[in-house]
């Protein structure tokens, strides 16, 4: 039996960006292939390129040179229309910031990518109380981001990120202002999400302990693939922080 096609392919791909008299390579020449459902890490050192491949995978930035394909569909080649079409129904993002726009209300800022597309409001205000009561912050949706906590601000920038039921969803940093216990109950709905909604879920992180709730973890260094690695092992089972941080720092050790 064929295997799936990659939901993510990247084959070839550079971002250079012109700094006045300075030039930054800042990818040079990703190869990625990532298939089917799951949750996986991108991880590496500040400057490694890995928020760099996650906003030309978004479809926020284009590359160099090289290919991007998500779901089919090649990124790179996109007119800007058919790039915000895409960001809004193909792709769910998912910031460190939340993102939220203050002056609506957590059901209204799960509702605006759906009204800003046309669909009418009594389906688009459906869709969003079913997502925010799955995620368990249905009571909280007249409320404005200033009156939810972190944790809550972070649930409804994810039912926004799920809409439409997007193939990918992309995640930057998404426990980074939050206290570890509403991390640690984030990265269980995480994995939930990804499971139940048939999605890949891609997160960008320098923290082995948010990277170990991953099932994979692909290694950035220096603009390049350095590696990738499985979380759970037949020698180890499941890596714990301390056991992938090693695994990770192996990988991006610098090659003479």
């Amino acid at each position: 039996m064929q295997s799936a096609p990659p939901t993510i392919l990247c084959r070839g791909v550079t971002k250079r960006y012109d700094l006045g008299a300075r030039s930054v390579e800042a990818l040079r020449g990703v190869d990625l292939e990532i298939a089917g459902a799951g949750f996986f890490a991108i991880m590496g050192s500040s400057g490694s390129g890995k928020s760099t491949l996650m906003h030309l995978v978004a479809g926020l930035d284009r590359p160099t040179s090289g290919e991007v394909t998500v779901a089919g569909a090649r990124v790179d080649r996109m007119s800007e229309a058919e790039l915000t079409r895409y960001r809004r129904r193909q792709i769910g993002i998912v910031f460190q910031h939340f993102n939220l726009l203050p002056s609506m209300t957590a059901l209204d800022n799960v509702m605006l990518p759906a009204l800003l597309d046309g669909m009418p409001r009594a389906a688009s205000e459906r869709r969003a109380r079913e997502l925010l009561d799955e995620l368990g912050v249905g009571a909280r949706a007249d409320h404005r981001p200033d009156a939810l906590s972190g944790g809550e601000q972070q649930r409804v920038a994810i039912a926004r990120a799920l809409f439409f039921a997007p193939p990918v969803i992309l995640a930057d940093e998404p426990t980074g202002n939050l206290d570890s216990a509403a991390a640690t109950r984030l990265f269980a709905l995480l994995t939930g999400i990804a499971r139940t909604h048939r999605t890949l879920l891609l997160m960008v992180t320098h923290e082995p302990a948010a990277a170990a709730h991953c099932e994979r973890v692909i290694v950035l260094r220096d603009g390049t693939v350095a590696g990738a690695f499985d979380t759970t092992t037949p020698e180890q089972g499941k890596l714990d922080a301390g056991s992938l941080a090693l695994r990770a720092q192996e990988l991006a050790r610098p090659t003479r």
